[in-house]
Parts: C-alpha cells; structure tokens; sequence
C-alpha cells in the first residue's frame, strides 16, 4: 500500500512487492484495528462491452470496500480520501454514451453512516502494530486561524430553494464533507451545518408561480436537498431551515441587537435590486443594464425601509481584513473583497414592504427582513444562539472555524456579515473560502442553455464514491472546474481502476499466494528500505493534515 506513494509504484514488480512484504503486512495490521470490520476487498476488473457511439472498450471499476485512509496515503492530499467508511463499492465506470444504471444503495441509514464514521475517527499517530487509544485527539497543524484542537464548525451556504440542487450545491457540501470527516479522523470535535434558505421574494413568486403556497413549497425543495445529502453520504451534523420556529426566534433576538446597539434606523429606499441575487446594486455595478452575476434588475421604487449602518463600517471592515488577513480565502478573492470595500459602502437597505414572505421586524408586522440578514443568522441560531451561556453548542463551536461558499455570494459573507456581528458585539468567523464555479464542456452552466448537471444523475450513472473522487480531484480548490462526461469516465478509469485496482489486485495477490492467505502473525526484520517506506507513509499525514487545514485540497 505504502509502495504506491513512492516514484518506483508505477514500475513496480511483484518481486519488489515481496521484498517489501514486511513493511507493508506491518502497515496492514496497524490499519486493520484502527477500523474494525472495514478491509478493502479483492478487486474485479471487467472489460466492458464496446459502445456503439464511441467504439470505446472500458475496463469497468471496482467492487470494494475502500478504507477512506488507506485513499489517505494513496494520494495528496488527504481530501482525495472522499470515500464513505460504510461505502459498498466504486461502482461500474462507463462510456459518455452508456445509458443511466440503477445501482443498489446501501441499506445502512445516513445517520448510521454518519455515527460509524464517528465511531471509528482517530487517525494513526504512528505506524506501530499497537492500535491507537479510542480517546486520542491528535489534532490538525496549528494555522494563524486555528490552533489545530478546538471544537470545530464547519459550514455549507444555506441553499435557496428556488429550484432543485446542483453540481455547486454537490461541490460546496462535498468539500465540506472531506474536511470535517478529516477533522474528525483527527479526533477533533466538529459540528458540520447544512440546510435551506426559504424566505425572499424569489421563493414567495416561484411558488406563486407553482401555484402553491410558499411553505409547501420550501417544504419540497428543502427536503430535495436534505435527500442529495443522504444520497452523496455527507456527514453533516444539522440541516437548519430558516423557517423554523427557533431560527426565525433567533433572528429577530438578533435584530434587536442591531437596533439596541444603533445600527439599525428607518428611512426610504428606491434603487436596482436583482430578485434572483437577492442583492442591492449601485448604478456602477451594472454591466450592460445588468447585474455583475448577469441577472436581471429591477427599479425599486421608494418604499419605506429599515437600514444598517453598513458605511460606518467600512474602515473597520478593512482594519478587520488587514490585521486578519487569513480571514479570506483565495488571495485572490479576498482581494476582491478589499478592493469592494475600499471603493466605499453605503447603508444597506435590510427589509421590505412589498411582500410577506420572510421573517417580520420586530415591533413593526408591515416589514420583513431582508434575506441576507435572516439567512447568515443560521450559523449562529443552529448552535442555540441566542442562549449564548457557557456549555452550550455557542460556547463551544462559535466563532464558526470555517464558512465554506461559492464566489457569487462571497460579498454577503466576507462585508455583510462580519458588520453585522461587529454591530452586535459578537465574534466574527475565523475563516470564509470561496470555490469556484463549474462549467460544463468548456461552456457557463445555465438554464437557458440547457446544460444544468444534476448531481443525482450523477450518481445514478456512476455511482456515489466515483462522483465523490471526481468533483474533489478534478479541481484545486478555489478555482473553477469544467466537467464533461469524458473526463470523468477517464479520471475514474485511469486513478481508480487502473491505479487503485491494480495497486489491491498486487498486493491481495501476494498476501494469498505468499502470505497463507492471511496477514502474517509473525513479521520479519525491516530492511533500511522498508524504514524509508514506513517513514514516507508516517511523513503523509503531516502533508495531508497542512493541506486540509489550509483547504490546499
């Protein structure tokens, strides 16, 4: 196993695999306590039958348990370990012209999932046959954001239940899945959010539109999201909607923060607002009578409005990101946002008379909030907020270690946000990243092109864990992706059958043949190879742990 990360892997013999059957039957009784009852198994390659429309002969995947830190030390960083503990297979890879297959899922329910990845999370601190302690906290590196032990809260984006979800929506809780699994492998206590965003005057006209009521509405395609969870097997610890009772508490306790503490005053507004964005645009933010996003605006007319403070902010805000710089990620975003704020901020117009659907001002019904304000509350309002006493989820997990979104709404997260929580007093996050979108064959994935990905398509055609593997090693995270059929049947081919297949087909070779068909109980002297080998491997959870605390995934 360990022979696959060194530069000799691709020309590897059998012989050189039996020269090394120490070290790696040592290896393989140091993994196999840490992760009772899950061993990859043998691994069948098949040759698929020719397609008619590209005349391509496939060798079709896997059929195996994958142990997600044996992915670990196959590859760096650590976020290629994608796969689920409880994981039955990588399913059949197939040609771009192959028609969609239903595959049997596992009948272990998310949530059983989700505690047996729990149950089993310590990584190894060293590579002795001694099993670790189940109470082990070994920790991430240690970053100018994170000391590397304390609780951990990691965060998806609310999704807008506008519409159904997305490969963005798949990508976002993927990455979020990878590194709060990865925490937790390092014993770390993390409480991984997730959920829906259904207030707004987008939701209230789409389900107008549908002719149904807003809340039946919110109820369908909220519950098509907390579905796509279960089916990508993301281990989320909350799914929080903004229409539940306790969050729509918590943010009118919030918003007479705001008001108590004068950030908040009546006035009027008119001006641009996209309703697909959600947002308010200055006249010099439009490109060719459009949002920067390519969204239609509208002209709002004055109407009366409460406001936020927001221009008062604006050299704290950049005395924030200069004393923090590691509070936004990219580089190239954060520049992005200094570059905003620098160019000046006016108040923000924070609720509407215009229609209904959303959480009402307090002490005034003919007002609802504005969305952003309802929606960034959630980070806090899943953890208990506002109880914010010592021994509570606040206590514990807040400021939120990691906000996790997609560029479009960074503006929300990184200038919004941070004024909203100065304003009431309270931490602000310790870090926000901002990925980048997906386009498909080369082309802007939209609606009207017709080339939307459904992740559940995906799935059903390839299968969960090569899904996984694709979105999360075909791109660095940070920047955009492309996604074409092609590339994903040559990325699962080329890594996962013919890398990673070959790799177990070796190695459960030499073990039958050489080694009585079991691991050795008795394990010969290491030669100074050997060491060099076990000491590659105990050097990768050092690399992978630096990339995943960065997100250098």
């Amino acid at each position: 196993i360990i022979i696959a990360s060194e530069p000799a892997a691709s020309a590897s013999s059998r012989k050189y695999l039996r020269r090394h059957a120490p070290a790696l039957t040592l290896l393989a009784r140091r993994l196999h306590p840490a992760y009772p009852g899950i061993e990859p198994k043998k691994a069948q390659l098949i040759s698929a039958s020719r397609r008619k429309k590209h005349q391509l002969r496939l060798t079709i995947g896997i059929k195996m348990r994958i142990n997600s830190m044996i992915l670990a030390l196959l590859t760096a960083p650590a976020a290629r370990a994608f796969t689920a503990h409880t994981a039955k297979k990588l399913s059949p890879v197939v040609a771009a012209s192959a028609s969609r297959q239903q595959f049997p899922q596992s009948t272990t329910s998310v949530r059983q999932q989700q505690r047996l990845c729990r149950s089993h999370s310590r990584l190894f601190s060293s590579l002795s046959a001694e099993p670790i302690s189940s109470t082990t906290c070994l920790g991430t590196p240690a970053t100018p954001f994170d000391d590397g032990t304390s609780p951990f809260e990691i965060t998806t984006p609310i999704y807008y239940v506008n519409d159904k979800p997305h490969i963005g929506h798949a990508y976002t809780s993927l990455a979020c899945d990878v590194i709060a699994r990865y925490m937790r492998l390092s014993g770390r206590e993390v409480y991984f959010l997730s959920g829906t965003d259904e207030h707004g005057q987008k939701v209230e006209t789409t389900a107008k539109n549908a002719g149904m009521d807003p809340q039946t509405f919110c109820d369908g395609v909220s519950q098509s999201f907390r579905d796509l969870l279960g089916l990508l097997n993301i281990s989320n610890d909350e799914f929080i909607r903004t229409t539940q009772s306790h969050h729509k508490e918590a943010v009118q306790h919030f918003w007479k923060q705001l008001a108590d503490n004068g950030a908040i005053y009546l006035g009027s507004y008119e001006g641009w607002y996209s309703v697909r964005d959600e947002c308010y645009y200055n006249e010099s933010e439009l490109v060719d009578g459009k949002a920067p996003t390519g969204a239609e605006v509208q002209w709002v007319k004055k109407e009366d409005s409460y406001f936020f403070k927001l221009s008062e902010y604006q050299d704290k805000l950049l005395e924030y990101y200069d004393s923090h710089p590691d509070l936004l990620a990219p580089e190239s975003r954060r520049n992005e946002v200094v570059s905003f704020v620098k160019g000046g901020l006016r108040d923000l117009s924070i609720s509407r008379t215009t229609f209904d659907w959303g959480v009402p001002v307090p002490g005034d019904d003919d007002h609802v909030m504005y969305v952003w304000i309802d929606a960034l509350t959630n980070y806090m309002s899943a953890l208990g907020y506002p109880n914010t006493e010592g021994g509570g989820n606040f206590d514990k997990f807040w400021p939120a270690s990691l906000h996790v979104v997609g560029k479009d709404i960074l503006r929300f997260h990184a200038v919004y946000w941070p004024a909203f929580l100065m304003a009431a007093g309270l931490p602000l996050p310790k870090r926000i990243f901002a990925h980048g979108w997906w386009t498909k064959d080369g082309e802007k994935i939209s609606k009207s092109l017709g080339n939307v990905i459904d992740p559940v398509d995906l799935i059903d055609t390839y299968g969960v864990d090569p899904t996984r593997f694709f979105l999360m090693s075909e791109v660095h995270f940070g920047s955009d992706g492309d996604f074409s059929d092609q590339k994903m049947i040559n990325k699962v081919n080329s890594n996962l059958s013919n890398e990673l297949g070959n790799l177990n087909q070796r190695i459960m070779t030499l073990v039958f043949k050489n080694c009585n068909k079991a691991v050795p109980a008795e394990i010969g002297e290491l030669t100074e190879d050997d060491e060099a080998i076990l000491a590659t491997a105990a050097s990768l959870r050092e690399r992978t742990g630096e990339a995943i605390a960065t997100q250098s995934i």
